[in-house]
């Protein structure tokens, strides 16, 4: 019988180098998302773009300068690709992991900022007792 010789590369990967990493595991090496699942789910969901294409393959290769924009929860994540790391470690790890972009950083700010002003206008629980009587002193009724 032959030998075989050692296995043949996994053709389903991007790139068997080490100076890729599949895009679903950097998401989730990065901490953006608790599982490959979840990271899957957001690129299968249109909600990932690499350099500003999106992204339909989960094994999209990623490397080292690409840049990442990421939809979640209502928020925008855009990201410069630092370095690459198979293995998902402490979030101190995970940080040096990608640089977020300042234009990111203040639009998230201010939509932040919105969403805060939109709860203090709306609430969404009953007031309280006190705030009820202001409220029906205010508009005359004093039952």
């Amino acid at each position: 019988m032959k030998k075989r010789s050692s296995p043949s590369p996994d053709r389903n990967r991007p790139d068997n180098g080490s100076d890729s990493q599949r895009l679903d595991t950097w998401l989730w090496a990065a901490r953006f998302f608790k599982t490959r699942q979840l990271a899957a789910a957001a690129i299968d969901g249109g909600k990932i773009e690499l350099d500003g294409q999106p992204v339909g393959k989960r094994g999209k290769a990623v490397r080292v300068g690409d840049r990442i924009a990421i939809g979640k929860g209502g928020m925008r994540f855009v990201v410069d690709v630092q370095a690459l790391n198979p293995r998902r470690g402490p979030a101190s790890e995970a940080e040096r992991m990608y640089r977020e972009t300042p234009e990111s950083i203040e639009k998230r700010r201010l939509v932040a900022e919105q969403r805060r002003a939109e709860r203090e206008l709306n609430p969404h629980h009953k007031p309280a007792k006190q705030a009820r009587a202001l409220l029906r002193a205010l508009r005359g009724k004093s039952f």
